[in-house]
Order: C-alpha cells, then sequence, then structure tokens
C-alpha cells in the first residue's frame, strides 16, 4: 500500500474516531438534558395542577424539545460520521492531530498540501514520501480521548 494512501487512511480513521466521540457526549446530553427537562415537566404538572388545554401544550412543548435534543445531539453527529453531511476534512482534521501531538505540528498540514498540488515532479514526490515516513508511526486515532466524557456523566 502506498505510504500517502495509509496517511489518509488514518485520517479517515481519526475522523470516524472523532465523530463517535461527539455521539458518545451527545448520548450523554440528550439523555442527560432529557431526564432533567422531563422531571421539570413533571414537577409542573404536579404542584399546578394544570387543565387539559395547558397539559396539552406542555406535552406537546415536551415532544419538541425532546425532537430538537435527539437532532441536535445524536442525528447531527451520525449524518457526519457516515458523510451524510458535511463534517471537518483533512484539513481540519490536521490542526486537531498537530494540536495534540508535539512532533507532528504542521508536518500533516504540509503533507496534505503537498499531496494536493497537481504538478507532481519527481522533488514534491519524494518530499511527500518522506514526510509520509514521518508520519506514518503515530497513531492519529490517539488524538481522540473517550475518557473525557466522563465529566459530562453526572449529568
Amino acid at each position: 500500500m502506498d505510504k500517502s494512501a495509509i496517511i489518509f487512511d488514518k485520517l479517515e480513521q481519526f475522523i470516524k474516531k472523532f465523530y463517535t466521540n461527539d455521539l458518545l457526549r451527545g448520548i450523554i446530553f440528550f439523555i442527560g438534558i432529557g431526564l432533567l427537562y422531563f422531571f421539570c415537566t413533571l414537577f409542573i404538572e404536579y404542584f399546578l395542577w394544570l387543565k387539559p388545554a395547558a397539559r396539552t401544550l406542555l406535552f406537546y412543548t415536551f415532544i419538541v424539545v425532546e425532537l430538537f435534543l435527539l437532532v441536535r445531539f445524536i442525528c447531527f453527529p451520525l449524518f457526519k460520521l457516515f458523510k451524510l453531511q458535511k463534517g471537518i476534512d483533512y484539513n481540519e482534521a490536521s490542526k486537531i492531530i498537530g494540536n495534540h501531538f508535539n512532533e507532528v505540528g504542521d508536518k500533516l498540514t504540509n503533507f496534505l498540501q503537498l499531496s494536493q498540488d497537481s504538478q507532481k515532479s519527481e522533488l514534491l514526490l519524494a518530499s511527500i514520501d518522506q514526510k509520509a515516513n514521518t508520519l506514518q508511526p503515530i497513531p492519529f486515532t490517539n488524538a481522540v480521548d473517550f475518557k473525557k466524557n466522563k465529566k459530562y456523566l453526572p449529568l
């Protein structure tokens, strides 16, 4: 397999893990905020003894809020994960990876810029190959940490 293809494959794996992490955080938010809103709705109904029209309004408001939370925190990350919606591209992913790994820095961004150049000279191909060799041992997926989502669990 071509070395630059390996780097692009690792970038794809990073993007998938990035959106999987976003989906996990969204599920935590959906459940946490949804339950909190559900308890607030029950609290209002229990103490105010609303009339049927107000209960109906409260019910439909609850449904709309829950649908909004579902779309915002679960559907959007799913759409981006399965590439149904535009998400981060390779350049944005390279910036995130560069911020996480000090040894990568701008090397990945330079690699992507060189790879996009339409004039493929031998010097350019050698430079792409050299940058791919330096980037190959770095695990890009380690830039996404699922453990950071633990701070949202008390919700």
